[in-house]
């Protein structure tokens, strides 16, 4: 609806480019504030902040290549892999590859993923309002053409969105959902105490809102000309898996003495 605004003539600032960079600063921001509750030392992550960015850059934007490949594969030269013109990248393949490489760090320090997990989730949903609302304004996410009442029309004439009639506004749900989870888990964190639990549980229902909300999406992929299901929900269903199984480990390790006598 707004790529772009021009405040003074001839001044054009793009939503993208503003986005991320508000996105980056709030979510060191959070990661900071958190550091005192959940225990953890922020320079863990300062220290290794290069390695967090370039992998989510360049896999998050490899991961919407290959969802979106019927249309990326006449790419030619790495110049239009990095410098885009549509400014799309896949939010799960940020997702994973911070995870991977936080996982990376955490084992060749020999510390325990527990402890930062919590915080990385907290900070994750706390930007994820201002990501969606971004994805909105830019087109980077839209609906389909529904019947709910709550429909907006896309009149920007340089806006991505192919259709000419009002569409779902899933990018502002996806923003109001997914402020309304962190605000419930900031909440519940400062009275549940077991490491692990808000992290993984934030990821499950984060996970549980693509899953079904992204039905309403009015976008293609690779996935979705074949099944019933598009890219992001793919992974979304990878995610819960992971998270179900991790919150299991946690629950194992939290009440040691119940699993051992139900195991006997």
């Amino acid at each position: 609806m707004f790529p772009f605004f021009e405040p003074i003539s001839g001044v054009i600032i793009y939503t993208f480019g503003l986005t991320l960079t508000i996105c980056f600063f709030m979510f060191l921001w959070m990661l900071r504030k958190l550091s005192g509750r959940f225990g953890y030392d922020f320079s863990f992550f300062t220290t290794n902040i290069v390695w967090y960015f370039l992998s989510v850059f360049f896999f998050s934007r490899l991961f919407y290549v290959i969802a979106k490949w019927n249309d990326m594969k006449y790419i030619k030269d790495p110049f239009q892999f990095f410098i885009m013109s549509d400014y799309n990248f896949s939010l799960f393949g940020a997702i994973f590859w911070f995870l991977l490489v936080l996982l990376i760090n955490v084992s060749l320090l020999k510390k325990k993923p527990l402890k930062y997990i919590d915080g990385v989730v907290l900070s994750f949903l706390f930007i994820l309002s201002i990501g969606f609302i971004w994805a909105f304004l830019g087109g980077q996410v839209y609906g389909r053409e529904t019947m709910f009442g709550i429909e907006l029309l896309y009149t920007h004439p340089f806006t991505p969105v192919p259709y000419q009639v009002p569409i779902f506004p899933l990018g502002i749900v996806y923003a109001v959902l997914f402020f309304l989870l962190f605000t419930a888990l900031y909440i519940v964190s400062m009275f549940v105490h077991i490491k692990g639990f808000i992290g993984y549980i934030g990821l499950i229902i984060f996970s549980t809102g693509i899953l079904v909300l992204d039905f309403f999406s009015g976008k293609t992929d690779i996935v979705s000309t074949t099944f019933p299901i598009n890219f992001p929900q793919l992974c979304s269903v990878f995610l819960i898996a992971w998270c179900a199984y991790e919150l299991y480990q946690v629950y194992i390790s939290s009440n040691p003495k119940t699993y051992n006598v139900g195991t006997k």
